[in-house]
């Protein structure tokens, strides 16, 4: 068989903040006769080649469905329209129904950071600053590795403006602060674990 369908699962282990996996509550609103999304991945490429497709459940029995695939493949062998699918719980990708855990999906996605790109090429970040958000979708937080200096600061191209999700796989202990209220400034110990930075230099911030 040229194709497999991906694990959902395993997917969001890693990527717990930016993978989305179906909760158990939206699992559990299944019937016969509704659609879900699966993922289809194509065996005989060297890269990771899937499609996201429908598929109709006409048989389901715990954790273990059948359906038949309503959309037309655009490169999967093997596959067709009105075929036939076996599949589980961990395959479902998506469904028709508003998930209840929806709302803190959005913040994952839809909230901003900065950040460095020595962040992103260390997957490690030691301080984090909030300032006064922009717009709806900033954040107002800052991450840097603290490697950085500033002639690499100074430079915009070395800055992204991503998801918060993205720093969330990275470490999700910061969500004890993430509401902290701006201005504050944040940086790891010596026992890695993060601190509030009391007497943090706002005036030269701020007059920057």
């Amino acid at each position: 068989m040229s194709w497999y369908l991906d694990s959902v699962y395993e997917r969001n282990k890693e990527s717990p903040y930016t993978f989305y996996a179906p909760s158990k509550e939206v699992i559990e609103m299944l019937n016969i006769g509704d659609i879900v999304k699966l993922i289809f991945v194509e065996t005989d490429n060297d890269g990771y080649v899937g499609e996201r497709m429908w598929v109709e459940i006409n048989h389901m029995q715990g954790k273990n469905f059948k359906g038949i695939l309503t959309n037309v493949p655009l490169n999967l062998k093997d596959l067709k329209n009105g075929q036939e699918i076996i599949f589980q719980t961990e395959h479902i990708c998506d469904t028709e129904y508003e998930d209840p855990t929806s709302s803190e999906w959005d913040y994952y996605f839809n909230a901003k950071i900065i950040v460095s790109n020595d962040v992103l090429e260390r997957n490690e970040f030691n301080f984090m600053l909030r300032d006064n958000p922009k717009d709806e979708q900033d954040s107002g937080w800052s991450v840097l590795s603290g490697y950085e200096d500033d002639e690499f600061l100074n430079n915009p191209d070395n800055l992204q403006y991503i998801s918060i999700g993205e720093i969330l796989n990275i470490d999700d202990s910061i969500l004890s602060f993430i509401e902290a209220q701006p201005l504050c400034a944040y940086e790891r110990n010596d026992e890695y674990l993060f601190y509030k930075i009391d007497d943090y230099d706002w005036d030269t911030y701020l007059n920057e």
